[in-house]
């Protein structure tokens, strides 16, 4: 079964692992989020990417969900005693992976061709592909002003309250190299929009005009899984965005987000009787994923629910 993940960072990733470990090898291509990605000491730091690199490497810290597993910090203990900025943390391994990134793309390379050697030199089968080769910033108005969203969302501990999200660049942008082919491929059996930040982590995508156009005229059938789960997010800032911006938490707003888009939605058990009446089918199951097993649990369930329903 060849299957396409639309993933931001963390709970994206951990599904596109799932995935990853229960498809055939090369079976999964993954289309990663690149709006959150910024320069930061003289490096490119993408984060999405990375964290879905080292969670399908099986390097990603598994307290944080993101980072590298059993790092060192001697870079930022020797940056903030030089009285540099450090709220921006990088462990060393990590750092690592900037500064090559950083080299090959002054050298000429892409993102893709960048994030494509990383994933051959972890031993990943799935392909990793950014949305798009172009910068595309994901940035938050807010009540103290426009902001970054590495600014929002780390510097500031997403505090400020947010009015309106904008994704500067996507307009003009055109999606990455493999990424409309792989939308488009005859043996594409289902699209699946993991459970990231749909308004941080997968708009950005769905911003690119022929990315977007290449979703809606999609021969295989998509499939959301809800980010929510009674009434509330599992992590980051979906939920104070959500308020902030009006929207009720519910599995309802997950559809009309997605409206016009989606073919059928995962929700958790609990919200099983709010998604009941919607327009399309629903799915429910648990939809926490804290450990492996869950993981490759919820994967499964995602794909037999994909495999009942018709291509366009």
């Amino acid at each position: 079964m060849s299957v396409v993940a639309i993933s931001g960072g963390v709970g994206g990733a951990k599904l596109a692992l799932g995935l990853d470990r229960s498809l055939p090898a090369g079976e999964l291509t993954v289309l990663v989020n690149t709006g959150d990605d910024f320069d930061h000491l003289g490096l490119k730091i993408c984060p999405d990417i990375d964290t879905v690199l080292y969670t399908l490497a099986d390097l990603a810290d598994p307290a944080q969900g993101w980072g590298r597993r059993n790092e060192t910090w001697t870079l930022m203990q020797t940056l903030e005693s030089l009285g540099e900025e450090t709220w921006f943390k990088l462990g060393d391994a990590d750092t690592a992976l900037h500064v090559a990134r950083t080299r090959r793309l002054k050298a000429g390379s892409t993102l893709t061709e960048v994030s494509e050697h990383f994933r051959t030199q972890f031993g990943i089968t799935s392909r990793i592909l950014p949305m798009t080769n172009e910068c595309v910033q994901t940035r938050i108005d807010t009540d103290e002003g426009d902001l970054a969203f590495q600014d929002y969302f780390v510097r500031r501990r997403c505090a400020p309250r947010a009015h309106t999200i904008r994704f500067v660049g996507a307009t003009d942008a055109a999606p990455a190299p493999g990424v409309i082919a792989a939308l488009a491929s005859p043996g594409l059996e289902a699209i699946v929009l993991c459970p990231s930040n749909p308004y941080l982590s997968i708009d950005p995508l769905l911003a690119i005009p022929g990315l977007r156009k290449s979703l809606e005229s999609r021969a295989a059938p998509l499939i959301a899984v809800s980010p929510l789960i009674g009434g509330a997010a599992v992590k980051g800032p979906t939920a104070k965005i959500m308020q902030e911006l009006g929207i009720p938490m519910t599995p309802v707003s997950i559809f009309e987000h997605y409206r016009g888009l989606i073919d059928a939605l995962v929700v958790d058990s609990v919200d099983a009787d709010a998604a009941a009446r919607l327009p399309i089918p629903t799915f429910s199951t648990a939809t926490l994923m804290t450990t492996l097993d869950d993981r490759l649990r919820l994967a499964r369930f995602v794909l037999d629910c994909a495999r009942t329903l018709p291509r366009h």
